[in-house]
């Protein structure tokens, strides 16, 4: 193979691996926020229950002073009707001390209703409470070899772009800058073989005259539709499929 597509397809084949592993790396910083956020989440429903749990505990404390509110007024309206001495006046205190016993036995069914939520709430916060536990010691041991995952990376990337260097400055001036064009213009599948007569990047049918420059290996070739850089090796079938 001509000695400057050899080094061209090592070159691009570094580019491929500096792109995945750059590509690994920008995915990291979105998965440990996912992963954040998962933790976060369990927390918040931790949190939820509590404060459902405070909400109903306030209102069983509004109840329990209306309560004694209307205790109270029954011992006011029954010291009145032991004062007064008119039937009528009598009676309707007695109506309104009824009242306020109808009164407090709707707002102690609420009590109940209260003390039933309550209760599921509890239940609630025991579930939630193991659930932010696990998920906050799962989430870091994630995030842990998500750092380390990344240090890694980082070091793999710094070697790679190091070698990479390396790699293009053995390559002529003029070939390294057609091919960096390239890249540039058409992403990292830029040196390609010929098979079966087409171009290994558009796939277009290549002329007679660029298969024979290719196969005679002298110079860079170059597709006359896409302007890619073909070769061609032996294992490659020039003859085009039917």
């Amino acid at each position: 193979m001509f000695e400057t597509i050899e080094k061209l397809l090592i070159l691009q084949d570094r580019d491929r691996k500096i792109r995945r592993t750059q590509g690994e790396l920008a995915n990291i910083e979105p998965e440990r926020q996912a992963l954040k956020a998962k933790a976060s989440a369990a927390q918040s429903n931790l949190e939820g229950a509590k404060t459902r749990i405070r909400e109903i505990e306030s209102s069983r404390k509004d109840l329990e002073l209306e309560v004694q509110a209307k205790k109270d007024l029954i011992s006011k309206y029954a010291n009145q009707q032991f004062q007064t001495r008119k039937n009528e006046e009598y009676r309707a205190l007695a109506h309104e001390i009824e009242t306020c016993k109808q009164a407090i036995f709707k707002i102690e069914d609420q009590e109940i209703g209260l003390m039933e939520q309550a209760e599921a709430f509890q239940k609630e916060v025991v579930r939630a409470t193991h659930g932010a536990g696990e998920a906050k010691k799962l989430v870091e041991e994630q995030i842990t070899a998500l750092n380390s995952r990344e240090m890694n990376l980082k070091k793999e990337l710094e070697e790679l772009l190091a070698n990479r260097q390396e790699l293009a400055s053995a390559v002529d001036d003029s070939a390294r800058g057609r091919y960096d064009r390239l890249v540039k213009n058409k992403g990292e599948n830029v040196v390609v073989g010929i098979q079966h007569g087409v171009c290994g990047g558009c796939h277009m049918k290549v002329p007679p005259q660029i298969l024979v420059s290719c196969q005679a290996q002298q110079e860079l070739v170059t597709c006359s539709n896409c302007g890619r850089i073909l070769y061609y090796t032996r294992d490659m079938d020039l003859a085009v499929a039917d």
